[in-house]
């Protein structure tokens, strides 16, 4: 992490790899006062095991698609170049059903920093 007048910098190859489940990896990069970013990458057949959290949660998918899967049935696929925004407190998971490895990055506010994966 580098700070130069109040601008953090976090670089994505500095930071480290948690694996949150099985074949599912976050990074935590860059946050602030009011919002956080994380990196992710889910490896194909993987899931990210239901949760919520406070957190409105913001994404964009850099390569590969992820289904997002909710209590009530609802099942939204997002795919490389798609972004998305997730209420907080809402329930979700998520599936990569495909033979790639998606990666996106996720912001979160207020900061997401005391998640369950970074223990």
């Amino acid at each position: 992490m580098e700070e130069t007048e109040n601008i953090e910098t976090v670089r994505y190859d500095s930071a480290d790899d948690v694996e949150a489940a099985p074949g599912v990896e976050l990074a935590q990069l860059a946050a602030g006062e009011e919002m956080s970013v994380q990196h992710f990458a889910v490896d194909p057949g993987e899931t990210i095991p239901e949760h919520e959290h406070h957190h409105e949660q913001a994404g964009y998918v850099l390569t590969g698609a992820l289904t997002f899967i909710f209590p009530d049935g609802e099942e939204v696929t997002v795919e490389e170049g798609d972004s998305y925004v997730i209420p907080g407190g809402r329930p979700h998971g998520a599936e990569n059903r495909n033979d790639e490895r998606i990666e996106g990055i996720d912001v979160f506010s207020p900061p997401r920093l005391d998640a369950d994966w970074a223990e």
